[in-house]
């Protein structure tokens, strides 16, 4: 199997980062082929901007109309941030977000050119039939056992149809499942996660199902994991989980790191015999009885101080922060982290360096469609699991050029982190969640994706959310995105400092969230360069409503439908630029220029 090692980033002084805005920016607005939007304007545009940005996508993401009518310069946030890039108030550091810290992809095999080490194919081996007339799941799961058995390797499900009756298990590291294209090969899957481990209930109670935002019918996860998960929802023992066990208690102390700031890369401890290179330790901060740890995930503002943190239970059962993050260094008792920290490390959090669950490494996803059969749309939280692609206990993954049709959940990050979603897509008869990022995921980079205009009308009682990101997750990015249908969700829960940038959408969805899960933001959300066609300012304006944030180069929006006030009283310290004008700022993409940032 093809491995990519190394970074894939290099360091550029600040100066030549400047020098070269204008490159990055124009690589970024014509790079991704799934930006582009061509067809009718959504229902709700108004028949003036959004037509004719329409109009102008339909060669790529950029608007060359918009571009020639408008000077393109270099926003004074970008140069004000690459000033101070791993400290900025507004802007979070997401250059080393995705696999192997912002690495391209392993290489896929030229035509004619067979996969590197252990290969299985799926129908000559194991034999799965490509004409859908019998159950290939074992076929598929057998094929992916013996990969992990011999230490990874590539198992390969040439193009037709597969009929799969049973979850698509993928749990042991170094497994590549790889189809033929997305337009080639296809799952069809008949039953739902209900049917397939049992009813999943809520362990904060009601009625809800679990399956409304869990799990997958291809569910990437380690193998103990998945089997302590499934077996705990089958005893209706409903699970943390999280990256520490269903009961959060299956982790110990490695080392004790001193104070350190948010951005360093190196970290002090008083003993490291049990640190090493290459290492993934979990990084633990808890909270303190005044909840200051919660209030500096909110950027410390007079508002985040004067916020009643108590009363919300749903979100300090998410406490401690879970952090996973690879150690590339160790010198005495310095230690060098593949990322900067994300928040500071102070004594009163308890930080420590600990171990978390086996997480699975180093498996992707590629070339094929989940396409679950058609039911209609179940009423809002009561999912019975038709869910795509899930992601669990898992750091540096990735699933490339895959679709997923008629399902009730898209792409699922839970608990996972360092991982890449490339040219995926979410379409057919309209989802709960297209994708959901939860329960401290962390680091994510889901880029070139596409939500597609659902085919058939919603049936009453049910919700469309989006691109959804909640449970204290952080770093996440979401980058040269179409979204024909959804909104940038936040189900509360407080995730902060994360990215969408280099998206066009038509904003129709709704977030979602209870009063007991706290704050729709922490601190260092940022929206750059964003295109809205029906011109709803819900969730994507956010000087009003996110502390600390950075809104720009957004579209002229207007207050309608679901309409949010701050969390937080006081000064938001937020920032607003460009408004009015997307494409109208260097970079056009943040992620992108943000690779090249630190210093």
């Amino acid at each position: 199997m093809a491995t990519h090692r190394g970074s894939g980033r290099r360091n550029v002084g600040r100066r030549a980062v400047l020098g070269g805005a204008a490159a990055v920016a124009a690589g970024a607005v014509t790079g991704g082929a799934t930006t582009a939007w061509a067809g009718p304007v959504p229902a709700g545009a108004s028949p003036a901007g959004p037509a004719a940005a329409s109009a102008g996508m339909a060669g790529g993401a950029g608007t060359a109309g918009a571009s020639a009518a408008k000077p393109v310069r270099d926003a004074a946030l970008w140069r004000e941030f690459t000033a101070t890039p791993l400290a900025h108030p507004q802007i979070p550091f997401v250059g080393r977000a995705g696999y192997r810290a912002g690495s391209a992809l392993p290489r896929r095999p030229s035509r004619g050119e067979g996969p590197r080490g252990f290969h299985t194919d799926v129908v000559r081996d194991h034999g799965a039939r490509p004409d859908g007339s019998a159950d290939a799941a074992p076929a598929i799961n057998r094929a992916i056992a013996a990969a992990g058995e011999r230490g990874g390797g590539t198992v390969t499900i040439p193009a037709g149809t597969y009929r799969v009756d049973d979850v698509i298990r993928i749990g042991h590291s170094d497994v590549v499942v790889r189809g033929a294209g997305s337009g080639a090969t296809k799952l069809y899957a008949t039953r739902s996660l209900t049917e397939l481990i049992g009813v999943y209930g809520s362990r904060y109670g009601g009625d809800k199902s679990s399956w409304s935002w869990a799990g997958g019918l291809i569910w990437l996860c380690p193998e103990d994991r998945w089997a302590s998960l499934t077996d705990a929802i089958r005893a209706r023992e409903w699970p943390f989980e999280g990256w520490t066990g269903n009961r959060r208690d299956a982790w110990r102390t490695l080392a004790t790191p001193a104070p350190a700031r948010r951005g360093d890369r190196t970290v002090t401890v008083p003993d490291a015999r049990n640190l090493r290179p290459g290492q993934l330790v979990l990084l633990r901060l808890s909270d303190d009885p005044g909840h200051t740890l919660l209030q500096h995930m909110a950027g410390d503002g007079e508002g985040a101080r004067a916020y009643a943190w108590a009363d919300k239970t749903k979100l300090t059962s998410y406490v401690p922060y879970e952090w996973p993050v690879r150690i590339t260094g160790v010198r005495g008792r310095r230690i060098t982290l593949e990322r900067p920290l994300p928040l500071d490390l102070r004594p009163a959090w308890d930080p420590r360096l600990t171990t978390l669950a086996t997480p699975l490494t180093g498996c992707g996803v590629e070339g094929l469609t989940l396409e679950a059969v058609e039911k209609p749309q179940a009423p809002h939280l009561l999912d019975q699991g038709y869910n795509g692609v899930a992601f669990q206990c898992a750091y540096d993954c990735w699933a490339d050029d895959v679709t997923v049709r008629h399902v009730d959940n898209g792409f699922g990050l839970i608990s996972a982190s360092a991982c890449t979603l490339r040219r995926t897509k979410v379409e057919g008869r309209g989802p709960h969640h297209p994708y959901y990022c939860r329960e401290g995921s962390h680091d994510n980079l889901i880029e070139d994706f596409a939500v597609v205009a659902r085919t058939t009308p919603a049936p009453p009682g049910t919700q469309l959310h989006g691109i959804n990101v909640e449970g204290l997750s952080s770093y996440n990015v979401w980058s040269r995105g179409r979204m024909e249908m959804g909104t940038f969700d936040s189900h509360r829960g407080m995730p902060f400092a994360c990215v969408r940038t280099d998206i066009t959408v038509n904003n129709n969805g709704v977030h979602g969230g209870d009063a007991s899960a706290g704050p729709l933001f922490g601190a260092r959300f940022t929206h750059w360069n964003i295109r809205v066609v029906n011109e709803r300012a819900g969730l994507m304006r956010i000087d009003g409503l996110a502390p600390y944030s950075a809104t720009v180069g957004i579209s002229e929006v207007r207050e309608f439908g679901q309409i949010d006030v701050p969390d937080f009283t006081g000064d938001l310290r937020t920032r607003l630029e460009a408004y009015g004008s997307p494409e109208s700022v260097r970079p056009a993409n943040l992620y992108g220029a943000c690779a090249c940032a630190e210093a």
